[in-house]
């Protein structure tokens, strides 16, 4: 029964990580067809690309400590994408360039959400299967 909670766990993990980059994608399309400013644009997405990072982080070791080593094998290039990108300090989104790398920042995260959806979905997978072992072992 614990590795269907730690499935469970991981899903809604990744729901929230789903969500932020949803969110972050609505303001790139938010600024594209002009219905807000570039600065407020780019506030919104700095001020949730940090806790985007973080859940990832979290997501992965979760997956490393449950001993799950494929889905974590998964996580990997995410998490490596994240961290040369906040090592090179170019995780945040300045101002200035907004518009110049509007398209560019727009397809990185069309990237990252199917990327998320396919975690999702393997995700989703394991926690019927793990729920349907747990069931035919209690008869």
């Amino acid at each position: 029964m614990g590795d269907v909670w730690a499935w469970l766990l991981f899903f809604f993990v990744l729901i929230a990580l789903l969500v932020i980059v949803i969110f972050q994608l609505m303001c790139l399309t938010d600024l594209e067809f002009d219905f807000i400013n570039p600065y407020d644009s780019a506030s919104r997405i700095n001020r949730v690309v940090l806790p985007e990072f973080i859940t990832q982080g979290v997501l992965c070791l979760l997956f490393l400590l449950t001993g799950h080593w494929f889905m974590s094998l998964l996580g990997a290039p995410y998490l490596y994408y994240n961290t040369r990108l906040y090592m090179q300090r170019q995780h945040l989104i300045d101002v200035t360039e907004i518009f110049n790398l509007l398209n560019w920042e727009k397809k990185k995260r069309i990237f990252k959400l199917a990327y998320v959806i396919f975690l999702l979905f393997i995700s989703l997978f394991w926690v019927i299967y793990s729920a349907l072992e747990d069931d035919e072992q209690a008869l």
